[in-house]
């Protein structure tokens, strides 16, 4: 299949001359598309309608969805991906002119309210008073959420052939033991390691992969069970219980959203 590269320019925080003080912008990809490392000057919220992307800041790989969007901060470098199919959705929130939820990329719940408040924001005949308050009510409604698909990828010598393995095969089956002689070091030094550079624990850490893989599988529409075998679960409640402890929901109620 054709793989699109799209070429942004690196751009500073700051004002920019925008109709809006929040902007709406959607695509539905063709081809799978690529970005390069980029930044805007203006924040930007991102989700999707259909499918699922990925957002790319250094060592930090976030999964977007139709339930799961991510809070971008003017100026921020990042790259990121969509697959063919996906329906990519936006809101350019005007620097300045809004007050940040973060200083930092963070994920953000698309509630019903707040799906419902930006696709007001797509008429383009809205009358200004109208308008304004919607993005008010956007602003006021716009907060980071506690359940976030956020993989922070290892670096290290040490660490890489695990995550390249896991995040090639999310059904890898080897435990920390068996990577350990693998590697010729102590689980405990691997152990230690992971939560250095991840901030979780090895088990954690794939079970974000799992999820992050999953999502993209649910989204196309495979069965639960399916999905459960593929990332390496034996049973689909085990999966259901992961999968609902990472993101929030259980995996049949986030296909159904």
């Amino acid at each position: 299949m054709t793989r699109q590269i799209r070429t942004l320019p690196a751009l500073a925080a700051g004002p920019a001359e925008m109709p809006y003080t929040i902007l709406s912008w959607s695509e539905t990809f063709v081809h799978d598309t690529t970005w390069n490392e980029h930044s805007h000057p203006w924040h930007e919220l991102l989700w999707n309608e259909r499918g699922a992307s990925t957002a790319v800041v250094g060592a930090r790989v976030w999964t977007i969805t139709p339930t799961l969007g991510l809070w971008m901060p003017a100026g921020t470098l990042h790259s990121g991906s969509a697959t063919a199919g996906t329906w990519c959705r936006a809101g350019f929130l005007a620097f300045g002119a809004v007050t940040p939820i973060s200083p930092t990329p963070v994920g953000v719940e698309i509630t019903p309210l707040l799906r419902l408040l930006l696709e007001r924001l797509t008429d383009t005949e809205l009358p200004s008073g109208s308008r304004a308050v919607t993005e008010a009510m956007v602003l006021d409604v716009l907060t980071p959420s506690s359940h976030e698909l956020l993989l922070q990828v290892p670096t290290s010598a040490l660490l890489r052939p695990i995550a390249d393995a896991v995040r090639d095969d999310p059904g890898d089956q080897r435990t920390l033991a068996d990577w350990a002689s693998r590697l010729g070091v102590s689980a405990r030094t691997i152990s230690r390691a992971f939560n250095a550079e991840t901030g979780t624990s090895f088990a954690r850490w794939v079970a974000a992969v799992r999820a992050q893989h999953a999502v993209g599988l649910l989204t196309r529409g495979w069965d639960v069970d399916a999905v459960a075998e593929e990332v390496g679960y034996r049973s689909a409640s085990a999966f259901g219980a992961a999968f609902r402890r990472t993101t929030g929901l259980t995996p049949g109620a986030f296909r159904a959203r």
